[in-house]
């Protein structure tokens, strides 16, 4: 930690601290566990994202949009989403590789962000608070256990490298939720 920072001391640009802002979620220079307290941000993003849905679903019925057509809008921002934060994940992760002079640095954890928020993909919504802790037991535990692919996934290069080995550890997380999840909801 203390030799990433004093790499990180040089000159910077403005796309430097943007990237370093974006990689960090402003808490990965948390002296322990910075990987976990990122997850906790994807929880915090996630029941957030709760919430701007249940506001979505009132403004759709206010309107006379059907259920569906509200499950289907809902879906494609959530994958648009996700989609854009792991690329600009991908870019910020890279500057942050470049400037530490690290392959994987603790400070990034916009990685363990995107593969938390992948967990809940396809958990239905308001199924209560044990489905958010278990989802974020069901990540940290493949996020540090790493599976293959994701043990060979973290070996590509820079912050695609630093990215992807996480997102496998959230579709890992994600079935098992799923799975969970219908086994609960069936019996």
């Amino acid at each position: 930690m203390i030799a990433e920072t004093a790499k990180l001391s040089t000159t910077r640009s403005f796309s430097d601290y943007l990237a370093l802002w974006i990689a960090t979620c402003g808490i990965g220079y948390m002296p322990i566990v910075p990987a976990t307290f990122g997850s906790l941000v994807g929880i915090g993003i996630y029941l957030l994202a709760l919430k701007s849905n249940e506001s979505l679903t009132v403004w759709a019925q206010g309107n006379n949009f059907t259920p569906v057509f509200v499950e289907s809008f809902r879906a494609s921002l959530t994958v648009i989403f996700l989609i854009a934060l792991f690329l600009i994940g991908i870019w910020a992760a890279n500057r942050v590789v470049k400037l530490t002079g690290k392959k994987d640095p603790r400070i990034v954890i916009i990685d363990e962000v995107v593969g938390q928020l992948i967990t809940f993909l396809f958990v239905p919504a308001k199924l209560g608070w044990g489905t958010v802790v278990v989802g974020f037991l069901a990540f940290r535990f493949f996020d540090i256990w790493k599976p293959y692919p994701a043990d060979k996934l973290e070996s590509l290069p820079t912050g695609l490298g630093v990215m992807a080995d996480d997102v496998m550890a959230g579709f890992y997380a994600a079935a098992f939720m799923s799975l969970l999840c219908f086994a609960y909801l069936a019996f």
